[in-house]
């Protein structure tokens, strides 16, 4: 790997990504903030140059595959490598019964968690082959290891991001890859606050079942995602780590 890191973080204008995105710039990494959304992803590279660390915004839709190549080779042409990448971007569905969604909501949360995903790891992979390595953490959920109601098609794309993680280990480790997972719980996201908007008994639902009796922030899991990316987790490869205050443990 190239002694400067420069990470990948999509959805890195907010929740989850932004948190990441942050902890990695206080670390001295470089980020390549990637979003749909132009005006917050700016406003994250100001933070992120706050830091001292050097960070640039590449707009992109991630479930196409020409706009996913490009925050790659824009990233490689602004810092000359990507070492890290944190595969985020996602989104949760309606929070109905899987017979109630309509194909327009299957296809919506396929294209944006999974297809988004896989394009992301093919085309980063690649460029990290090239530079001799390089670690990804993937977000799946605590919804990626059992079943949860409300979420079918997103448990889907999560289930299969520990698939996929698990696979690149397999195919890419000899080659300097490493791939793991993060299963955050239910987390104070702006993700998680609006699909609890949209069920008002969702807060008290999701806490319930949490042996710690309270939702996970974003910095918890910032934490845990900057650790896994960087030199001290050198040797942990293929793992799938919940963080959900013990909701999977029991």
């Amino acid at each position: 790997m190239a002694e400067q890191h420069t990470a990948i973080v999509t959805g890195g204008a907010s929740g989850l990504g932004r948190a990441v995105t942050l902890k990695l710039a206080e670390q001295g990494v470089n980020v390549s903030i990637v979003d749909i959304s132009e005006e917050a992803g700016n406003d994250v590279v100001q933070e992120v140059e706050s830091h001292g660390a050097s960070a640039i915004f590449v707009k992109a839709d991630v479930t196409k595959p020409d706009e996913v190549k490009n925050y790659v080779d824009k990233t490689v042409e602004a810092f000359g490598a990507v070492t890290m990448f944190f595969n985020n971007a996602g989104i949760s569905g309606s929070g109905k019964k899987f017979l109630e969604h309509s194909i327009e909501d299957i296809d919506q949360v396929l294209n944006i968690n999974l297809h988004g995903m896989l394009y992301g790891i093919k085309y980063v992979v690649e460029a990290m082959i090239k530079n001799g390595g390089g670690s990804i953490v993937n977000t799946s959920s605590s919804a990626g290891l059992v079943g949860q109601v409300g979420v079918g098609t997103y448990s889907a794309t999560k289930h299969a991001t520990i698939g996929i993680t698990k696979t690149i280990v397999a195919e890419y480790a000899s080659e300097g890859i490493r791939a793991n997972a993060v299963a955050p719980g239910a987390t104070e996201t702006p993700m998680v606050e609006e699909y609890m908007k949209n069920n008002p008994q969702a807060k008290e639902v999701a806490i319930d079942p949490v042996p710690q009796k309270r939702l996970g922030t974003a910095e918890e899991v910032a934490e845990l995602v900057a650790f896994l990316l960087g030199d001290k987790a050198n040797y942990i490869n293929g793992a799938v780590v919940p963080i959900d205050g013990g909701f999977t443990a029991v």
